[in-house]
């Protein structure tokens, strides 16, 4: 049987004000088994949030997510160029068009493609005779009536 829950009045800890932790709010934490009551209301709780998805240069990405934005140089063409990662050593950096150059690249060329599917091809028709017992042998036994 679960226990009927009614609405609370909690004290936020940041600005010291009441709210109500609704019935519907408990039985929630409830179902996601979370072990504490809430601390913020709700405006605190969204400033809270806002603030912590702030990065260092003030930039936000779309999803509200902070990215990390580094300045630094093209290793293929030494343009300055800002990236969206911190950048390892050792490792090349490219600019947007320089990255979008060696992207296009590396695209599979239509031979390529071609000599794929050509071996996709043939290992679907390979003989059975890695599992054991030979295609013709095991067709040949299916087919004629035991003695």
């Amino acid at each position: 049987m679960e226990p009927e829950f009614v609405d609370r009045i909690l004290i936020c800890s940041d600005c010291g004000g009441e709210f109500i932790f609704t019935a519907g709010e408990q039985l929630f934490f409830l179902d996601k088994q979370f072990k504490n009551d809430p601390k913020r209301c709700k405006p605190c709780k969204s400033r809270r949030g806002r603030g912590a998805e702030a990065s260092a240069n003030g930039a936000v990405a779309a999803a509200g997510i902070s990215r990390t934005e580094t300045r630094t140089v093209c290793s293929q063409c030494g343009i300055s160029t800002t990236v969206p990662f911190k950048p390892t050593q050792g490792r090349p950096v490219l600019c947007r068009q320089c990255f979008k150059l060696k992207n296009a690249a590396n695209v599979a060329s239509p031979q390529t493609l071609q000599a794929t599917a050509e071996l996709v091809a043939a290992a679907n028709n390979a003989p059975a005779s890695d599992h054991g017992q030979p295609q013709q042998s095991r067709n040949s036994t299916e087919s004629s009536p035991s003695a």
